[in-house]
Parts: structure tokens; sequence; C-alpha cells
């Protein structure tokens, strides 16, 4: 058994990681931006793992210092899930690119500190397949990254992703040598949610199901289940060969009218809320300019990316959900807890 500090605790991935943890044996403890959060994130836990779960918070933000020395102090590893993902666009690209980068320094620095022997970090596709253009890859694979400088090929979010991994990566090469890090990074991470306090990638079940939107917009993802992303993460962790590793974690890709279909065949109930058209592309264009949470789909108009999971598998040993489980187990997860 091991002690294992989960960051981000309240989190929709890390509260799966949190309970694959516990189930194979090991000590749990999270961070959170504040404490008083334990009783609702145990409530959640307990509802969803079916028996009683308390795991103890500690304070701690990823834009300062405060919280971090005692978070990790005992820990065996560190499972680094909390990263900064708005519903909106930030006004500055560096709001979200900051503290994503200089949490993860903390995070890295106080396990370094604390003898931690391993970190495993949750990244994104994001740090992958995003600033080529149209002259990425047929197929991206763990070898690729991300060009954050190609400002039409990307976010604040994607580049954030680019950047804080680029940045761990460069501590444990250089100042943090001897800490091990392993980073997982999942496409869309859909699947079961806990409680009614989403991700912000759940938008993508949420709006169709409620009536949202009148036509889906001609974009499409990669597609994971958050319990494959979990496990994943629960694997790389003690598995000698994942260290040093990032891993890709996806099904092949879709397009959004494609996961309505799905949505609409699952859940007759909901048929007349789900959109059955598609968007043209000059419309979402021009609905962007008044609202900035849509100019963050805009690279991905028409542009399929596919990534390669082989590694994952072998590597790994991992075996996921297709896309339409997580797709239906997240829908329903959705309805469940009355979201919608």
């Amino acid at each position: 058994m091991a002690k294992v500090l989960v960051t981000g605790a309240t989190g929709f991935i890390a509260g799966h990681v949190i309970l694959q943890l516990l189930e194979a044996g090991h000590e749990v403890r999270g961070t959170a931006r504040s404490a008083s959060s334990a009783p609702k994130l145990n409530a959640a836990l307990s509802k969803y793992a079916g028996k009683p779960v308390n795991i103890e918070l500690y304070a701690a933000n990823l834009e300062n210092d405060a919280g971090w020395a005692d978070a990790v102090a005992g820990m065996d590893y560190v499972q680094h899930v909390a990263s900064p993902f708005p519903a909106g666009v930030p006004k500055d690209p560096d709001d979200l690119i900051r503290p994503a980068k200089e949490g993860a320094m903390r995070v890295l620095k106080a396990a370094k500190g604390a003898g931690v022997k391993r970190v495993v970090m949750t990244s994104s596709m994001a740090a992958i397949a995003y600033g080529w253009g149209d002259a990425r890859p047929a197929v991206l694979t763990e070898e690729h990254w991300s060009n954050p400088d190609n400002l039409k090929d990307n976010t604040a979010y994607t580049r954030s992703k680019t950047i804080a991994e680029r940045a761990a990566w460069d501590y444990v090469n250089g100042e943090g040598k001897g800490l091990e890090l392993a980073v997982i990074n999942p496409a869309a991470v859909l699947g079961p949610v806990m409680s009614a306090d989403l991700s912000a990638s759940l938008e993508l079940l949420t709006m169709p199901m409620s009536g949202k939107i009148p036509a889906v917009p001609r974009i499409g993802f990669g597609i994971v289940d958050v319990r494959d992303v979990a496990s994943a993460q629960v694997a790389a962790m003690t598995l000698p060969e994942a260290a040093g590793e990032r891993f890709l974690l996806s099904q092949p890709f879709m397009w959004f009218s494609e996961v309505a279909d799905v949505l609409r065949e699952a859940f007759p109930d909901y048929k007349k809320k789900i959109p059955n058209g598609t968007m043209p592309d000059f419309v979402l264009k021009l609905v962007s300019i008044f609202n900035p949470t849509l100019k963050q789909i805009l690279p991905e108009l028409g542009r399929q990316r596919q990534i390669s999971n082989e590694k994952a598998r072998t590597v790994l040993g991992w075996k996921p959900h297709t896309a339409k489980e997580a797709i239906i187990a997240g829908g329903q997860s959705l309805i469940d807890n009355g979201i919608v």
C-alpha cells in the first residue's frame, strides 16, 4: 500500500482516480482550494462507490505556495490532476497559462522536496495535437508536440497545456532530476459524473441534451471515458516502464453530429431537444463574434485530429470503454443527477 496525494481532488477526473486508488488498496489524501470541500466530496464519492469513503483534504491553490509542502509530506506518489479549465475565454491568455505552468512547478518542487518517488501529471492531447494547422500528422502519437506559438490553431487552454507540460519535463530533466514523471494526455473526457459539479468537457453532452444548441457545429474530437483516464493514471503511477513517458488516451475521432446521433438513440425522451442538423461554418463564425466561448472551437471547424492509443494499450495494458459507452454513461449520469 502506498500513500498518494491527488491534486484538484474535487474535479471530474480526480474523483475517479481517488476511487480507483482506494480500490487498489492505497491510502489517499487530496488537495482543493478549500479543505471545507471535504464533506461534499466524500458524500459524492460515497454515493458513487456505494460504500463509505472518507479522504482528508488539504487546502492548496495552484496560484500560491501555501499548503503544498504540508500536502505532500509523507507521500509516496502524487497524482497531479488539478489544472485550470475555464468555461469561457480569459481576456488575457496568461490568466490561464500562468497558473497551469506555475501550478505544475509548485507541485513538482514540493514533491521533490518531500522525497516523492513519482508524479503522474494529467496533461491533455492539447499538448500534442495543436499548432500544426493543416500540416499536422495523419495520426498523432506521443512523439508529437503542439506548437503554442501558432495562435490560429490554438486557444488559451490548448497553449496552457503545452506550456505546462513542457515546463514539467524540463524540470525533471534538470533541477528536479531524480523525481520520476509520467504524463497522461487524454482527449475529450466524457463518462459518468458523480455530482452536479461539472467539468467543461461535459458541455459536449449537456448542451445537446438541454436543447441549448439549434444545430451542431462541424467539429469533432477524440473521446475517452473518465474511468479509463483514471485507470491509466493509476497504472502509470507504479509501473516501472511508465517512468519518463507520456500516454495518449483516446478512441477514434467522432464528429459532434455522431455524438448527437448516439444520444438520440440512447435517450429517446430527449430526442426533441437534441439537434438533428449541422450548423454552417459561417453561422458559427458570425455568432462567435458576440459569444467568446464559441471562439474556442473555431480552430476545430472541419478538422480531424486522429490519435493513436497504441502506447497506452501496450505499455499500461490499457483496456478502454468505447466512445459510445462513454457517451451513454455520461448522458445517463447527467439525467440521474438532475443536470439535464
